[in-house]
């Protein structure tokens, strides 16, 4: 037998120092593993606790109406081929933030602006018809917030009835003189608009002619600019810097900047910018008040989504058709047969006849 026969065979099975360190490695590792589960599940826990406190405030800020109860039965029927009717307020109070916004000192609340935003089925465009505040209406019987009730009245201007009874009764008194049933209503407050244009970062219009109003602050030359909170705030609320001076002028602005701000709103991503979204959100429900079908981010969120095939630069503009009023020329009426040929046209979800558009009082 050899010598090479006895050596032992060691490299038949090798056995490298340190055998029991992949143990140890192998104690590390599931340790190390342990660790980042644990921290994956603590930032779970942390994202999802702030992502539901982040809900909670945002769907607290939302002021719901419920529009069955504060004005009963006495409604339009709602029809299968009205689409949706949506009523936007614009509050011109002046308390809380909105004191600060050099608005004018004027106690109460009114109307500032209202349009009524007719979506027709299939939900691929709309029509904005804006209710002069000047109209002289008649307001019917509505029972306040508290419980109290106000008696109909005729001749009474439509911005006076939010001032008097709330925004329900506003509500009641559009569907009244409309004979259209106002699925929901939206309002925004002086601060509110402010809030929302300065967070997603001004919007741009564009004007034929200089405006120069020192009442409502707005210095603009021919031309476009983009325009931060206050100047928009000063945008859609001046009149003596066009048209008559009158409210009448200043519902063409109001129209153009709705299509402007709403442009601005389809364009921004706000998917790729949650701070960004948040920050809108905040402000907008800080002073949003709304029917209850629309009281909550999820009813929000949902009802925005079913909008995402209208296209504000398709969206037709119209001023209900008014004539001046013959007792007060300082106020306006509702033109016959114009308003109700107009009105018709919006319950059956038709297109409104270009004879129906046509205002004996244009304010220009």
């Amino acid at each position: 037998m050899s010598h090479a026969s006895t050596t032992p065979r060691r490299s038949a099975t090798p056995a490298p120092r340190g055998r029991r360190k992949p143990k140890k490695a192998k104690t590390r590792g599931r340790r190390v593993r342990r660790i980042i589960l644990w921290t994956l599940l603590v930032l779970v826990l942390a994202a999802g606790g702030t992502g539901y406190w982040l809900y909670s405030n945002l769907n607290s800020n939302i002021d719901g109406v419920d529009l069955d109860k504060a004005i009963g039965a006495d409604r339009p029927e709602k029809l299968p081929t009205s689409g949706q009717n949506i009523l936007v307020l614009g509050s011109d109070s002046r308390s809380g933030a909105n004191a600060s916004l050099g608005t004018g000192k004027v106690s109460g609340a009114r109307s500032d602006t209202a349009m009524v935003l007719h979506i027709p089925e299939g939900r691929s465009r709309a029509t904005a018809v804006s209710i002069p505040r000047d109209t002289l209406v008649t307001r019917p019987g509505c029972t306040k917030a508290d419980g109290t009730k106000t008696p109909s009245a005729d001749r009474v201007m439509f911005n006076s009835v939010y001032s008097l009874a709330g925004p329900a009764c506003v509500v009641k008194t559009v569907e009244a003189m409309s004979g259209v049933r106002m699925d929901h209503f939206v309002e925004i407050d002086f601060a509110g608009f402010k809030g929302l244009v300065d967070a997603i970062g001004g919007v741009s219009v564009t004007v034929d002619k200089a405006i120069h109003d020192k009442s409502s602050g707005l210095d603009l030359t021919a031309g476009t600019h983009k325009l931060d909170g206050t100047e928009s705030l000063a945008f859609v609320r001046t009149r003596h810097g066009v048209g008559d001076g009158s409210d009448l002028g200043r519902i063409g602005l109001q129209q153009q900047f709705m299509i402007a701000l709403l442009s601005e709103i389809k364009q921004q991503d706000l998917l790729g910018s949650p701070t960004k979204t948040y920050k809108i959100a905040n402000s907008l429900t800080e002073s949003l008040t709304t029917d209850d079908g629309l009281a909550s981010l999820t009813k929000l969120a949902t009802f925005g989504r079913s909008m995402r095939g209208v296209d504000p630069a398709s969206m037709e503009t119209i001023m209900l058709p008014v004539a001046y009023d013959k007792a007060d020329p300082n106020r306006v009426v509702a033109a016959q047969p114009q308003a109700d040929t107009l009105w018709k046209a919006v319950r059956s979800d038709r297109e409104i006849p270009e004879s129906a558009k046509k205002s004996p009082a244009q304010g220009s």
